[in-house]
């Protein structure tokens, strides 16, 4: 099932640019200079640089939430890149303690941390630009993750599980030349990315919208474009792969043939093992509700999650997103926003809204939504995938192989960040993070 190469522990990869790379910082064989392997290559830690007018800079500082692009240039081993546009980026976790005067829910207000989640379009003004094959460049910030670890062990435990992910990796950032510090560099989830992971990747995918709405009835026409996000320009869009999957799981008798023809049941079944286990709780199985009182428990969803529908074999794709909170609700409900109360396959409440959590927020129990039922009732399925799941990537000696190499990877880059910011984590608080993650780890298997 691997689709990436694991890092070779015994060898540590350089932190510097390029001009500075030795022999042991090459890239991994069989990687073409000009494909975005290159960039997501496991065995390195790229920096980039972001250079931009200080008229620019002060504009997106003040008011990051606004997330507006400005034109900057993008500065990659010694060849700049530009004009390319440049933004801060980020949901409600993204900005906690970040603007503002640092409330944890602030609603706008200038930058008050050093480290903000960064993206970058290289199609800026010539909509065919690319960069190593990518249009986008993602750098999020990592702010709330302590070990540093959670996007790039998440992703890769996906993709080693047949998954179709993003890939994710480490990387320095600099701007104006100064060193920003480390970030988590995640592949954007766009057509160069279905193009890279589908055999047919001229297909529709759509970020957040789920077929079915929290009632059962099946996702209008409308909807589904609403949340397209390949194929925008094809004014005669064929959209009835999805509709049609959505029509059948809402009125078919037979789920679970409607669920064979429509997914690949060995991959919908590794993401729900991958995802429960590493608890991905900000994810596709969080059905928050609004907390409005005249609402209160009622008007549920979720979110973080792609969906994808493959032309050519008429199969659909769920497509994980935003694991920065996984890993943190295995051993108890640590995130007061995020915990989920049920197991896999498990409704309460006769399927209302209830009150969960150190916050006391509502969720509905996500196998109240038809599609996750059906999903749960492959019990044969999940538990043999769940098996290879612990004998296989989320073994002791395959996971611990990785954090130690990955550890050696970007030590140098944590400690340069905590000797240049006040606010950023210390080295020992970051060890500290990584002894507790292990144990986490542990406790999950």
């Amino acid at each position: 099932m691997a689709t990436e190469e694991s890092p070779d522990a015994s060898s540590p990869t350089s932190t510097a640019p390029a001009a500075e790379k030795d022999e042991e910082s090459s890239p991994s064989p069989d990687i073409e200079p000009q494909d975005s392997s290159y960039i997501f290559d496991q065995n390195q830690l790229h920096t980039f640089e972001l250079r931009l007018p200080q008229t620019s800079l002060d504009f997106l500082n003040a008011d990051p939430m606004a997330e507006e692009y400005v034109e900057g240039e993008l500065v990659f081993e010694g060849e700049t890149v530009g004009p390319v546009g440049i933004r801060y980026k980020g949901a409600v976790g993204a900005w906690v303690g970040c603007v503002g005067k640092g409330e944890i829910f602030a609603s706008g207000g200038s930058k008050a941390c050093t480290k903000l989640s960064m993206k970058v379009k290289i199609n800026w003004d010539d909509p065919d630009a690319e960069f190593f094959g990518l249009r986008k460049l993602q750098f999020h910030s990592q702010n709330l993750d302590e070990t540093h670890m959670h996007e790039r062990l998440g992703y890769w435990l996906f993709r080693e599980m047949g998954v179709p992910a993003p890939r994710s990796v480490h990387a320095r950032l600099v701007v104006n030349g100064e060193f920003v510090g480390l970030f988590a560099l995640t592949e954007q989830i766009d057509g160069r990315f279905t193009r890279h992971n589908f055999e047919d990747g001229t297909g529709n995918l759509f970020k957040e919208v789920w077929p079915l709405r929290p009632d059962g009835e099946p996702r209008s026409n409308s909807e589904f474009y609403e949340g397209l996000k390949t194929n925008e320009d094809n004014r005669n869009l064929d959209m009835s792969q999805m509709i049609s999957f959505a029509q059948e799981i809402a009125t078919e008798d037979d789920g679970r043939e409607v669920m064979r023809k429509w997914m690949n049941i060995e991959e919908i079944i590794s993401y729900a093992v991958v995802d429960r286990t590493i608890r991905t709780d900000d994810g596709a199985c969080n059905w928050g509700c609004s907390v409005a009182e005249e609402r209160c428990g009622s008007d549920c969803g979720n979110h973080n999650f792609y969906w994808y529908s493959d032309p050519s074999t008429g199969k659909v794709h769920l497509i994980p997103w935003d694991l920065d909170n996984a890993f943190e609700n295995i051993l108890f409900d640590a995130n007061p926003v995020t915990p989920i109360a049920d197991k896999w396959g498990e409704t309460r409440n006769d399927c209302k809204g209830f009150a969960y959590g150190m916050w006391n927020l509502p969720q509905r129990s996500a196998a109240c939504d038809r599609i996750t039922y059906i999903w749960s009732t492959f019990e044969e399925e999940y538990e043999r995938i769940h098996n290879e799941f612990l004998q296989g990537p989320f073994a002791k000696q395959q996971v611990e192989s990785l954090l130690d190499a990955w550890e050696k990877q970007i030590s140098p880059a944590v400690k340069e960040a905590a000797e240049s910011h006040d606010d950023a984590l210390s080295y020992e608080e970051w060890q500290d993070a990584l002894d507790g993650f292990r144990r986490i780890l542990a406790h999950a298997r």
